[in-house]
């Protein structure tokens, strides 16, 4: 008695899986790990993304910190001998606009003495400005100046640090106590300047670029930080009598 057509059916699908079986469910395979590293992918580049701008938020906040704290120390002194010609050292305050970093040079009581009985003082000369970065030109970095030794150049000398790469703005303006209008250039050594006068207040923003990303994506998605900084000491300082 010979098999009917059912019971060769079964032994074909007993013997395994066809060819064009094997392959479909390979396509399906591929399809579905496509699926899941796409998901992962897309998972770790928000990841990397949420994490970047938390940094870019962390490095704006310290640099705006230290840019306050030096800003509410600065100070003028008329202390001066009565022969110029041996004068050694001058204090001043200095803003100037620039693209896209302005700077300000300026003295401040905000020094802090990293070793241990070094002859230093809180006295300091500072500067903040733009500075190109040097793996990428078309990059700009905010830099601080900073030296405890006080000279007749306010703007030059001692170290220079980065505060925050990759800037999109640094920009300041002054308050003037006398007309009650912002400045966007303030000069204490120029009689037709502000001569030996501080402003009252000083407006600061600044903006990072969001990581590192290609040129033609650049000043996008930026991170701005803002605020006014209020300089306490407004007369230059005259304690002490000059012999």
């Amino acid at each position: 008695m010979t098999d009917g057509p059912r019971a060769a059916r079964r032994r074909r699908h007993a013997a395994g899986f066809t060819l064009i079986e094997l392959l479909v469910a390979i396509g399906i395979l591929a399809m579905i790990a496509t699926l899941v590293y796409g998901a992962f992918a897309g998972l770790k580049s928000s990841r990397d993304g949420l994490m970047r701008v938390g940094d870019r938020y962390r490095e704006g906040r310290l640099a705006m910190t230290r840019v306050v704290r030096d800003l509410k120390s600065a100070y003028l002194s008329l202390h001066a001998p009565i022969d110029q010609s041996l004068a050694v050292w001058r204090t001043a305050f200095s803003g100037t606009r620039g693209n896209p970093a302005d700077r300000v040079d300026f003295n401040s009581f905000s020094y802090q003495r990293r070793d241990k009985d070094s002859h230093e003082s809180d006295e300091c000369e500072l500067s903040y400005f733009g500075s190109t970065n040097p793996d990428q030109p078309d990059i700009i970095d905010l830099a601080r100046r900073v030296t405890p030794r006080l000279d007749l150049e306010p703007e030059r000398g001692g170290r220079v640090e980065v505060l925050a790469t990759d800037i999109d703005l640094f920009n300041l303006e002054y308050l003037d106590p006398l007309s009650g209008e912002w400045l966007e250039n303030w000069d204490t050594t120029q009689a037709i300047g502000q001569a030996n006068r501080l402003p009252l207040q000083v407006r600061v923003i600044l903006v990072l670029n969001e990581g590192a990303r290609s040129e033609s994506s650049r000043g996008r998605n930026t991170v701005r930080f803002a605020t006014k900084v209020t300089i306490p000491i407004q007369n230059p300082l005259t304690f002490a009598t000059s012999l």
